[in-house]
């Protein structure tokens, strides 16, 4: 069964930083793109960043260009989303997912809080 368990949001300030991780088990970790995708109350789900199985080149919305930076550590089976500059508009529950074949999966969230 795959499993996803996001952790690390928090309250900060603007301009403050965070970083989430994501612990993954159920899958080979190592074999698959993984993507996180935040949820802002009220609004859509909104792709924030993605990374392949090679760690090769990363992709990023504008919204998180310059300011996000997602990496993957293989032996630890773990995706790691830092944000930086962090923005009032930054606050939503951030989702880490990856699709298995026509499965997609996402774990249970992790709020992140912005507010001064």
């Amino acid at each position: 069964e795959v499993q996803l368990v996001e952790s690390g949001g928090g309250l900060v300030q603007p301009g403050g930083s965070l970083r989430l991780s994501c612990t993954a088990s159920g899958f080979t970790f190592g074999n698959y793109d993984m993507t996180w995708v935040r949820q802002a109350p009220g609004k859509g789900a909104e792709w924030v960043s993605a990374i392949d199985s090679g760690s090769r080149v990363p992709a990023y919305a504008d919204s998180a260009q310059g300011r996000f930076t997602i990496t993957r550590d293989k032996a630890k089976n773990t995706l790691y989303l830092q944000i930086n500059s962090l923005r009032i508009e930054d606050a939503a529950v951030d989702y880490c997912g990856t699709k298995i074949g026509r499965a997609t999966s996402r774990g249970q969230g992790t709020q992140v809080s912005v507010s001064s």
